[in-house]
């Protein structure tokens, strides 16, 4: 497959297109953030449609995530990429020419159904385009194209809103996808998964578990928690979400093996994932609406305010890389965790009508620091969970659970602010966000005490014996250290394996990932 792929345009132009699609699909998880005010005013709505905006997005794009990868391994990666990109591009120009938001958010959903599927054959086709001793380097690049995306989201959103329209947060992925779909057929090689059984049931009883947990946070506030149709949600939801876990301890090939949560290592990571990322978007959700709706910065103001938060990454990102080789990833994870914490508890303080924004630029900085002493480490201690041979599940497992804990988080937030406040007035908004902000900082508290339930550093990597199932590769430590990656190849992965990256790059996604 090498010579074919080095025939067909090699390394460059694989690594040219998966990070162009990478980078559209992380930044519509934050790109709408900044545009949500003007479309409120253009297409009406209230505060549950505008979480439908996103969580639209993000709730279709984390249940479909390992599915889509899977689909890919079985009929094809590179056809499937294309059916991939061609949804999320038509569904984009879809989103742009919604006349109400019922149809944008049924456009962001088929969103994140081209995202779901697109985004992890990303990087299956990039590591079967690039020879092995060249791997780190590609990955960093298509995680910096990542985070580069989440960091510049709201910024992009903020200025297209502000200086032509709303609608061309959506158009800029037409141009960007109808370009890539002829080069991805004729650049990209095709290849295949060893053909296991898709896991229709367990993609069937996880959406709907999560659609109807979502949906009842949600419409609770408006339709009140008695609703009969909130009740059927929450409850239905728990059920099959409830039906999930049974299935994916019985069945032969799952989705997501509930056997891999016996590891405490990739319990501790993953919990301390969902639930930073639900403090984490449902704050910036909220917050990116008071600063223009209450402090009144225009669009374009609003996104460049929040880069100390949302660009941090791309300046601490080394530094924590560099820790968590000195002293393992719990550590580093943990204190990043108790930052963002920190951060959001400090804008949970100041937030007021008229607060300068010196005021709030110590929590802005804090916050933008802690979640990128997050990342990187986050990312090694999941594939260090597991052996090398199941790394491309953990990977796409830890993804999906940051989406699912993204959309739980704007609901949830959402609906803290709505009991406590509203939109009537600048004071009503800023008794909603406080409380809003105070359960972010909490629950990013719990999360990093979830990362500190993660085993402690065993420094020395230490080697499977064939004899008792291993591969006689080294394995990293607990606190993915030093010996954190693997050595495994895609085609060492088991059947139906979705893929993630070996050195997952800092995603929202992913932002992105």
């Amino acid at each position: 497959m090498s010579q074919q792929t080095a025939h067909r345009g090699g390394v460059v132009w694989a690594l040219v297109i998966t990070g162009a699609a990478g980078f559209m699909a992380a930044l519509d998880n934050l790109v709408v953030t900044t545009a949500l005010p003007s479309i409120r005013k253009d297409l009406g709505g209230a505060l549950d449609d505008l979480e439908w905006t996103v969580s639209a997005y993000t709730l279709t794009f984390a249940v479909l995530l390992m599915f889509g990868a899977a689909l890919g391994d079985r009929f094809g990666r590179r056809r499937l990429f294309l059916v991939g990109l061609t949804v999320f591009t038509g569904s984009s120009a879809a989103a742009a020419l919604a006349p109400g938001i019922d149809s944008l958010i049924a456009a962001r959903a088929v969103q994140g159904v081209g995202a779901a599927i697109m985004m992890p054959l990303t990087l299956t086709l990039l590591t079967a385009a690039v020879p092995a001793a060249k791997r780190g380097m590609a990955y960093g690049i298509w995680g910096a194209v990542n985070g580069l995306a989440v960091a510049s989201g709201p910024l992009i959103g903020g200025s297209l809103t502000e200086h032509v329209s709303w609608h061309w947060i959506f158009w800029l992925n037409v141009p960007l996808g109808l370009a890539l779909l002829p080069l991805a057929r004729l650049r990209l090689a095709e290849s295949y998964g060893n053909g296991a059984p898709l896991d229709l049931p367990g993609t069937l009883l996880a959406s709907g578990g999560l659609f109807g947990i979502v949906y009842g946070l949600v419409r609770g506030p408006a339709d009140g928690w008695t609703s009969a149709f909130v009740l059927l949600g929450l409850f239905a939801g728990t059920a099959l979400l409830a039906g999930f876990v049974f299935h994916g301890a019985r069945a032969k090939a799952p989705m997501l093996p509930m056997r891999l949560f016996r590891s405490r290592a990739f319990s501790g990571i993953n919990a301390a994932s969902l639930l930073m990322f639900l403090g984490m978007f449902g704050s910036i959700f909220l917050l990116s609406q008071y600063m223009q709706g209450v402090l009144g910065y225009s669009p374009t103001e609003a996104g460049l305010r929040m880069l100390p938060w949302t660009g941090m990454p791309m300046l601490v990102a080394p530094v924590a890389g560099y820790l968590s080789d000195r002293v393992g990833g719990r550590p580093v994870v943990a204190a990043g965790l108790f930052l963002q914490a920190t951060g959001l508890a400090w804008l949970a303080a100041v937030v007021t009508t008229d607060v300068s924004y010196a005021g709030q630029l110590p929590g802005l900085i804090v916050s933008g620091t802690g979640m990128s002493l997050y990342f990187a480490p986050a990312s090694a201690l999941v594939m260090s969970s597991v052996r090398p041979a199941e790394q491309g599940i953990a990977s796409g497992a830890n993804n999906a659970l940051r989406e699912v804990g993204g959309a739980l988080g704007i609901a949830v937030m959402s609906s803290i602010f709505s009991a406590r406040g509203g939109y009537e007035t600048a004071a009503s908004f800023v008794d909603g966000l406080r409380p809003a902000l105070w359960t972010g900082a909490s629950v990013v508290a719990v999360a990093g005490l979830a990362a500190l339930a993660i085993p402690a550093a065993r420094r020395a990597a230490r080697t499977e014996p064939a004899a008792s199932g291993g591969t006689g590769t080294p394995v990293a430590d607990s606190d993915g250290g030093p010996a954190a990656i693997g050595t495994e190849s895609p085609a060492d992965r088991p059947a139906g394996t979705p893929t993630g990256a070996p050195a997952d790059g800092p995603a929202l996604e992913t932002a992105s990932r």
